[in-house]
């Protein structure tokens, strides 16, 4: 019995469109960069650093181009920060300079755009990158804020009284997107990266 076998839930994206979806994003990546252009990936924990991970990959595998790599944990520039009871701090691993080099941000799902704006603040507490870019999994809509993804793996459409939440191997045993069907009292938005079910949707 898994924890969302009371919930009305579909999978809107199996592993291999996953995979597919993050090599589209890769070639966007490297259609928009030259070979002289001086950028790093950093991932919004917590799944945007696996994501950023299997980017770099498949970007080198494409282009033989190692690419820098961090993560970045958002905690406490969230805005809803005070309203978790247990809220999850992680460790940001950034372990070079952005000053002066083009950052693309990489998180799962982009939906309001308040996980963005808070990563924004907290990269520019870490130092003062040439440009940011956003790269993302899944595009959900409803923004509540004037923030837009520069490439996209896939746009998928729901309403406010759903959940888009991404599982990946890595974390969860199993990869896909699952949207769900939230019930009265029901808060989308992140478990804890110890759990088995566990989730990460932008709020």
């Amino acid at each position: 019995m898994t924890e969302n076998a009371e919930l009305n839930s579909s999978v809107v994206m199996d592993a291999e469109e996953i995979n597919r979806a993050i090599t589209r994003v890769s070639h966007q990546i490297l259609e928009n960069h030259t070979e002289h252009d001086e950028y790093v990936l950093i991932g919004i924990l917590t799944r945007g650093d696996v994501l950023a991970q299997r980017i770099a990959q498949t970007i080198e595998e494409l282009s033989g181009v190692k690419l820098q790599l961090g993560a970045l944990d958002i905690s406490f520039y969230r805005d809803d920060f005070g309203l978790h009871a247990n809220p999850q701090v992680l460790s940001t691993n950034i372990p070079f300079s952005i000053d002066g080099k083009g950052v693309v941000l990489i998180d799962d799902v982009l939906f309001t755009g308040r996980t963005v704006r808070a990563a924004l603040d907290a990269l520019s507490d870490i130092g003062r990158p040439a440009y940011v870019q956003l790269a993302v999994l899944v595009d959900r809509g409803h923004r509540e804020l004037p923030i837009r993804a520069d490439y996209v793996g896939k746009n998928v459409p729901s309403s406010k009284q759903q959940s888009v939440r991404l599982f990946l191997q890595e974390t969860d045993g199993y990869s896909a997107v699952e949207l769900i069907d939230l019930i009265e009292g029901m808060r989308a938005g992140s478990a804890p990266i110890a759990s088995n079910r566990s989730c990460r949707e932008e709020v």
